[in-house]
């Protein structure tokens, strides 16, 4: 109990360090961890998520307290964002857990990727569509609840692709991720309470790894705001792309061995 939160506490204070100053990556990195230590998809993404509602709220926190927020976007990207995620939810509980492993490592995989890719291309400052906006934040929302995270590497890697400026778009992202993370955590929590997730089983079992989440995510969330004008962010994306796409490829290689 103690060795699981303590290895958990260490992999959410690097996840919500790496989240805070590229705007992405906790999600992935708990749930591929987590994945990787034999939690069901679902749960895996439920106690990611569980984790997030602390955690977001301190890194939100910390990016409104150095007014890295762009309420503009924010108000146009949090309800799709809030969609997205509870119709995530709702599609992720109604399978199999062991039939959604291989796809849900090869989305976390190709996850890392993208993160990777994305770090090679510097941002040109341009105009976005507001009409792009909402459809991102549906996707990303649905991503992020179907694979235990991806807000991040979807929406600020494509804001700041399309030239939004990268510390307004990482503190907006990362506000809006709270609202985000609440929806999902609890359209786990209705799902869980109607009979639609039948796989759910006990939940408890997953505690130490949840709290080591959240003490290790609440220890850097809020160095947050601080980190994102300090530290290069090429250096921390690498990191945890490659990290992300180690431990997927690992993991979907044990899976086909046992087929």
């Amino acid at each position: 109990m103690l060795e699981d939160f303590m290895i958990f506490l260490f992999v959410g204070f690097l996840a919500q360090l790496v989240d805070g100053a590229l705007g992405m990556a906790y999600g992935v990195t708990a749930t591929t961890v987590l994945l990787a230590f034999g939690v069901p998809p679902a749960h895996a993404s439920a106690a990611t998520h569980a984790a997030e509602v602390f955690t977001t709220a301190a890194s939100g926190g910390s990016h409104m307290f150095y007014r890295n927020i762009d309420w503009r976007l924010f108000r146009r990207l949090a309800p799709a964002g809030m969609i997205g995620g509870a119709i995530g939810v709702y599609i992720l509980t109604s399978f199999d857990a062991k039939m959604l492993r291989p796809f849900i490592f090869t989305y976390l995989g190709l996850m890392g990727i993208y993160i990777l890719l994305r770090l090679r291309k510097p941002p040109v400052e341009t105009a976005i569509s507001p009409r792009v906006i909402a459809p991102l934040g549906l996707a990303g929302g649905f991503l992020d609840a179907t694979g235990g995270g991806g807000w991040g590497p979807i929406v600020t890697t494509t804001l700041i692709g399309a030239g939004q400026k990268p510390r307004f778009t990482i503190g907006t992202v990362n506000a809006v991720e709270f609202l985000v993370t609440v929806t999902i955590s609890a359209s786990f929590v209705v799902a869980l309470l109607t009979g639609h997730w039948e796989d759910a089983g006990d939940l408890s079992n997953h505690a130490p790894a949840v709290a080591g989440l959240v003490a290790g995510g609440l220890l850097a969330a809020p160095l947050a705001g601080y980190v994102v004008k300090v530290v290069p962010p090429r250096a921390l994306g690498a990191l945890v792309g490659g990290l992300i796409v180690s431990l997927s490829v690992w993991q979907l290689a044990l899976w086909a061995k046992l087929f």
